[in-house]
């Protein structure tokens, strides 16, 4: 079982919200759809699931062309961060409605919906309307539904944003294993690259309505093969500034300069851009082939357990995410380290021409 996107494209107004994109999905994986708000996300979903025909190119499900098929006529099952329930059931009744129209019998129908409560924690209120419960059970109940039908292709578009922490890290962790167990294509949209660390799978990086790379999820992380990539699939987003190759050696800007080591050292001679992640700043050395910078700080945000720095660096505005409480003040002289081995090399049009070491070992 496998779903094919064959030069898939939308218009609307004349303007390209989807550009022509190829996409294989097989059986039994989950696929997370990855990219900024507006990227396009939700619109390739409709497509796939049918909501909407692509200006350009067909949809194949199992081998066939069902591009102009109506979605009910397919086996899919979608549901949206806006939760969508029928006011006037009971939570029991919106759960086992899909079944009912597919003419379950009423034996197996209670026991899926049992099943299915039971798994979004649903069981006491199963005689509640929608209206009597909370956003996140809300939310909970419209998953339930998905998750009864047994469909060969679940779309989830930020199913989870609504919820609260603890409910979101347990669904995070089940829902992919519930739907892989039946063999089902699982498609999750996100604007969070954390979230589609921890779902893993497949991973699709969207920028601007364009697929920019489609891989194992750890694969794209730790080898983006573009700046865009790298952009998307960082949060905050990777830091980048010019350098500069010449002979052995590596210039920074401002005279920051390090030994052309690892994938670096076979670059020709010229300009380039690296880039690096929040995570690999530091305000003390860290040992290594390390780089010292002096920058300027703009602003900080306290979390509880950690600190986003920004900084001013000879122009290019960076993003450092610091372990622990630090207390800086707005405008000061601040100084960062980074380690040679987490830097990324991308040509001057944003190709990768030199994966970070530590990412090549990984």
């Amino acid at each position: 079982m496998s779903l094919v996107l064959e030069g898939v494209s939308k218009l609307v107004e004349g303007q390209h919200h989807i550009y022509p994109t190829d996409l294989t999905l097989e059986r039994g994986t989950m696929n997370v759809l990855l990219g900024p708000t507006l990227s396009g996300k939700t619109t390739l979903m409709r497509i796939m699931a049918g909501l909407d025909v692509p200006a350009t190119g067909r949809v194949l499900w199992e081998g066939r062309d069902v591009t102009g098929m109506r979605v009910q006529d397919r086996k899919v099952a979608m549901v949206y961060q806006q939760f969508i329930n029928y006011p006037s059931m009971t939570v029991y009744d919106n759960i086992a409605s899909p079944l009912r129209l597919m003419g379950v019998s009423k034996t197996e129908i209670d026991r899926r919906v049992k099943e299915a409560a039971a798994l979004m924690q649903l069981t006491p209120m199963l005689q509640r309307k929608p209206l009597e419960l909370s956003g996140g059970q809300q939310q909970r109940c419209a998953l339930a539904r998905a998750l009864v039908k047994n469909a060969g292709l679940v779309l989830l578009d930020e199913p989870l944003a609504n919820l609260d922490y603890k409910l979101r890290e347990e669904l995070r962790a089940e829902i992919p294993r519930i739907f892989e167990e039946s063999g089902a294509i699982f498609v999750y949209a996100t604007t969070e690259p954390e979230e589609a660390l921890l779902l893993g799978g497949n991973v699709a990086t969207m920028w601007q309505g364009e697929i920019t790379q489609f891989g194992p999820t750890p694969s794209v992380y730790r080898q983006p093969r573009d700046a865009t990539t790298a952009r998307v699939f960082s949060d905050p987003p990777m830091n980048f500034t010019r350098i500069v190759k010449a002979g052995d050696r590596i210039s920074f800007g401002e005279g920051q300069t390090a030994v052309a080591t690892g994938a670096m050292a076979g670059l020709p001679d010229g300009t380039y851009s690296a880039g690096f992640r929040p995570d690999h700043l530091h305000l003390s050395a860290q040992g290594g082939d390390g780089l010292h910078f002096k920058c300027t700080l703009r602003v900080t945000e306290i979390t509880g357990s950690e600190t986003f720095v920004h900084l001013d660096h000879t122009g290019d505005r960076w993003v450092g995410l610091m372990h622990g409480v630090h207390h800086l003040e707005f405008g000061q002289p601040i100084e960062v380290w980074l380690n040679t081995a987490h830097v990324y090399v991308f040509a001057e049009n944003g190709h990768l021409v030199a994966p970070a070491s530590y990412a090549i070992a990984a």
